[in-house]
């Protein structure tokens, strides 16, 4: 075969493999068999390693995946990607309908188109001239990552548009002809579309099963699977998970007038829509639409959490805009949480790194959304006592936003007489000492400074993001340390080698380097930080950060006297008695010198910026900001010598108001308060 002859091969099998790839994944209609494909798709293979001057960028061999990256690109959206508002009652969707109508009369005059909400990850896809370019993630919806490798392992992800031919008999087929002129035309150009990825249920099962066989943890959701699955820096692990997709948004204006019939473009360019997606003439037939999914989601092949109705006229939802993150003329109208009953078998207690216990109910295994339950939390003894829960009862478990186990309420009509009410121990179930009652609160607390297991929970805050951010140490990690005494408090995380991990559970000669890796990246901290991990009573981020700039490095804020401490703006009699009394304890003495002694270093934090806007001054965030997370708000604030506070009081300055901003700012209004915008804000820290 000469130079020719190779190329023209490779332009036939390509067109080819497309095609039936299309024909298998999109349309559900395969015209020849897995072998015969993949005896196709191998000689292309071999062909294009032979010819590597042929091969393009929309070959089917692509989608195997290049080399594993070390890490993903950053990228901006040309257009928000946006998030829903939720609703979990008709109500709501009503009123939803009811405010169109007031900014434009006729906003729902053209009805309405919804969707079935795949519980999935959003990704947006840009192709240019015909060949996908970029695959992305929303991110915050303005940056997201760069993940083309992986979205091109997902085979109902086109590579490449169809031909011409093939989309005006889509078109045809679809009565979309009168588009034809103006489409074809502007492919060639940038088109951009965007979609859900996910994981079927079967893949689902499939691939715990091997987790299973193979000795290890299984995977809690598809949701979450899928995620994880389009963020592996290895795109043939992508690969193996099977992924699919569904396209839901037509971003270039192909000509469209309406959502029903973007969904039809994105199928006649060869996209995988959802067929269950429909027409809804009015809020009533939102409703039925929604209702009946809920009624019949365990048909279908993959998991979903509700619904989404979207205005389908495109002018009305464009002149609509968004409001902070979300689009005015899109709700996601979903199910209501999933729960089951079961019985709680036993009340045990918690004991948490400031020594307060917490009732947690031990429940019958039941499994909930996805996820096996067995435990759920019952925050206090008013809690218990307003359920009525007793040890025996029969009770309604849900997932409190779909996550948190939460007991919704007790079947009482299902006792039996054996039920045991439960009370609070007297004594610390961790370390026998004794319980005390936090004066004027619910709560009950161990007196014990050096109990263990306010120790161990010291430890999982002191690894926590917010804290040291040491990367694959969690609470599994730290309570297999501490049962083979390998550690008894944080310092000794950072005296660890490898070989002391090795003989953990689930730790490899790679897993364990690593760890020690990640933790010894992470010796060099803020001060702020620092003091924010040794997780003294009181002292959330906010206090350790106004304790960092007042005192600048940790030796002169240990030998701070009760008094000077409670010169500091915020920080009353009780703050100043617990810093104070913190570093008097002989263990908190002990663990510093080995922080030290494990070579930690403190960066000082930098003195604040002057302005004298922001200087001294106390804010409150509330509601969305368009232009600037809520992190770097706060951080913003810091360095230029501010506060934050996340509570409206008469001693706050500034509350800066953003969409959909809640109670803070009725009550910052009834105080009489300087509420700003985010435009003003952000003109002050500029100053």
């Amino acid at each position: 075969m000469n130079k020719e002859e190779a190329k023209e091969r490779i332009r036939v099998l390509s067109d080819s493999l497309n095609r039936h790839n299309y024909l298998y994944h999109v349309l559900d209609k395969p015209e020849i068999s897995d072998q015969t494909f993949d005896t196709l798709r191998n000689e292309l293979a071999i062909l294009e390693k032979t010819y590597p001057e042929f091969s393009s960028p929309n070959s089917p061999t692509q989608r195997i995946g290049g080399q594993p990256l070390k890490e993903f690109r950053k990228f901006k959206h040309a257009q928000r990607m946006p998030s829903l508002n939720d609703s979990f009652d008709f109500e709501d969707v009503k009123a939803w309908a009811e405010r169109l109508k007031k900014i434009s009369s006729d906003a729902v005059e053209n009805g309405f188109y919804c969707e079935l909400k795949i519980d999935g990850i959003a990704v947006e896809l840009i192709y240019k001239n015909r060949v996908l370019a970029i695959a992305s993630t929303r991110g915050d919806g303005i940056i997201g990552e760069d993940v083309t490798q992986n979205i091109k392992t997902v085979n109902a992800v086109p590579l490449s548009l169809l031909s011409d031919g093939e989309i005006n008999r889509n078109l045809e087929t679809l009565g979309l002809s009168h588009l034809s002129k103006r489409i074809l035309p502007l492919l060639s150009g940038e088109l951009i579309i965007r979609g859900e990825v996910f994981i079927s249920k079967s893949s689902f099962r499939k691939i715990n099963i091997a987790q299973t066989n193979k000795g290890e943890g299984t995977y809690a959701n598809p949701r979450n699977l899928a995620a994880g699955s389009v963020r592996q820096l290895d795109p043939t692990v992508t690969k193996s998970r099977a992924l699919d997709s569904y396209a839901y948004g037509l971003m270039t204006n192909l000509g469209q007038s309406n959502h029903e019939e973007e969904h039809a473009l994105l199928k006649a360019l060869g996209f995988k829509t959802n067929s269950h997606n429909s027409f809804c003439s009015d809020i009533d037939a939102i409703h039925e639409f929604r209702n009946y999914w809920e009624k019949h989601r365990t048909g279908l092949e993959y998991e979903i959490d509700g619904i989404v109705a979207i205005l389908n006229d495109n002018r009305l939802f464009n002149k609509l805009g968004i409001v902070g993150r979300s689009p005015r003329a899109a709700i996601a109208y979903k199910f209501a949480p999933a729960e089951s009953q079961t019985v709680v078998e036993d009340i045990i207690v918690q004991v948490g790194r400031t020594g307060v216990l917490t009732p947690v109910a031990v429940l019958r295994p039941v499994r909930i959304g996805g996820v096996m339950v067995s435990r759920a939390t019952l925050h206090n003894l008013d809690e218990i006592n307003r359920l009525d829960v007793k040890i025996g009862d029969t009770v309604v478990v849900g997932r409190a936003g779909d996550v948190i186990p939460d007991i919704k309420s007790v079947l009482k009509d299902l006792r039996g007489g054996k039920e045991k009410r439960f009370s609070m121990p007297m004594k610390c179930p961790v370390c026998g000492e004794l319980v005390e009652k936090i004066t004027e609160q619910v709560a009950y607390k161990c007196i014990n400074k050096e109990c263990p297991a306010i120790r161990r929970e010291g430890i999982y805050h002191f690894v926590s993001r917010r804290a040291f951010n040491i990367d694959g140490v969690g609470p599994r990690i730290i309570d297999q340390l501490m049962e083979a005494a390998l550690i008894e408090d944080p310092a000794d995380l950072f005296f660890l080698k490898k070989d002391d991990l090795l003989n953990l559970e689930r730790f490899a000669d790679k897993s364990a380097e690593n760890t020690i890796l990640s933790i010894k990246s992470k010796k060099n901290v803020t001060l702020n930080k620092f003091i924010y991990a040794l997780g003294i009573g009181h002292v959330g981020e906010e206090t350790a950060n106004a304790l960092a700039r007042k005192f600048n490095n940790i030796d002169k804020l240990k030998n701070a006297s009760a008094s000077a401490l409670e010169k500091i703006e915020d920080i009353g009699p009780v703050v100043a008695d617990s810093i104070h009394e913190w570093f008097l304890r002989p263990y908190n003495k002990r663990l510093l010198e080995k922080l030290c002694r494990a070579d930690i270093k403190i960066d000082v934090v930098k003195s604040a910026k002057y302005n004298p806007l922001v200087n001294e001054k106390t804010f409150v965030l509330t509601g969305s900001l368009d232009t600037i997370s809520r992190d770097e708000a706060q951080n913003r604030i810091r360095d230029l010598g501010g506060y934050v506070s996340s509570s409206v009081s008469k001693n706050i300055n500034f509350v800066v108001a953003g969409s959909e901003a809640g109670s803070k700012l009725d009550r910052a209004t009834k105080l009489g308060l300087k509420i700003i915008d985010e435009k003003e804000f952000l003109e002050m820290l500029a100053m």
